[in-house]
Parts: structure tokens; sequence; C-alpha cells
């Protein structure tokens, strides 16, 4: 798999790379979290990169700038802030034990088997819905715990939960998906 320049540079992957980086602001926002502004402009930047994530899909379909290197840079930029924001809020204790290592366990999981899968086949496996809608929920999770909502609140109970289920279920379809294209690729089907 080669990826060019002129990859890098169309709209979508820009918007992931900004995504990317904001991983940066997120960690060191986490630090001052008993600051009503400080959550404030944290929940804001969850916003923002939620948007961009819609965004650079919409935009990459639109202008057909459907990538090798989108569809790397598109989930690892939800994996990184995602992930440094799971960190931090383990550290600081707002988030148990349990929770961070199943999200930072199947983050691990899926880019070390992209990673096989990849110099497997020679291409890039594309995000599928399943894997978005978990992120949303990890999101939706992560936005709970920022607004401060008592954790044993029935919103917060069911989201939580509900991504539990889905991270489990996304790391088995996963699973399946990447022995799939594999022994499509074995069989020259790919």
């Amino acid at each position: 798999m080669k990826i060019n320049y002129s990859e890098i540079k169309t709209k979508s992957n820009l918007l992931s790379l900004i995504r990317l980086f904001s991983a940066i602001p997120f960690w060191f926002l986490l630090d001052n979290i008993q600051s009503i502004q400080t959550r404030y402009i944290t929940i804001a930047l969850c916003i923002f990169a939620a948007i961009t994530d819609i965004l650079d899909g919409y935009l990459a379909r639109k202008y057909n700038e459907i990538t090798e290197f989108g569809k790397i840079i598109d989930p690892l930029a939800d994996k990184f802030v995602i992930g440094s924001i799971i960190i931090k809020l383990f550290l600081i204790g707002k988030v148990d034990t349990f929770y961070f290592l199943l999200i930072v366990g199947r983050d691990l999981l899926i880019f070390l088997g992209g990673v096989i899968v990849t110099k497997k086949i020679g291409k890039v496996l594309p995000s599928n819905i399943l894997g978005k809608i978990t992120v949303i929920n990890i999101s939706i999770v992560i936005l709970l715990i920022l607004f401060n909502i008592d954790l044993t609140n029935i919103i917060f109970i069911l989201f939580y939960y509900l991504s539990i289920t889905l991270i489990i279920i996304s790391i088995i379809v996963y699973t399946y998906r990447s022995f799939e294209f594999i022994k499509k690729k074995d069989y020259g089907t790919i």
C-alpha cells in the first residue's frame, strides 16, 4: 500500500488531521476539569471534534476523495482523541479501570489488527457503521462525564452499558471482517 502526498491534502483528510491534533488540547484541558469554564471549553472542543468526524466522511464521499490515507487517518484520529480523553479521565479518577481497559484494549486490538490485515491484503479495511456507532456511544459517555452527570443517573447507566456492549460486539465483528478479507485475498477474490 502506497500513499502519495496528494492524498494527504484533501479537505476530508485535513479535517481528520485537525481532529487528530485536537487530542493535545484535550489532554491539557482535562487537567483543570474542576473549572466550569474549562469544562465548557472541553465540551465545545468535543462537539467540534464530532463535527469534523461527520464532515470528513461526508466531504470524502461528496468530492470523491476517498483515499487509503483517509481510511487510516480518520479512525486513527478517533482513537487518538478518544484515547487521550479516556486516559486522562482515568488518571484523574473520572473513569473506572474496567471501562478504561476496555476502550484502550479495543483500540489497540483494532489498530494492531488493522496493521496485520493491511500487510496481508495490501489495502486498508474501511471503517464500518458499527465502529462509528460505538465511537458515538463512547463519546456520549465522555460528554456525560464532562457535564458532571451523576454516575447513578439512568441516562448515564444506559449509555455506559450500551457502549460496553457495542465495544464487545465491534471487536467480534472487526475480527470476523478481518478474517473474511484475508480469506478473500487468499482465494484471489479481492
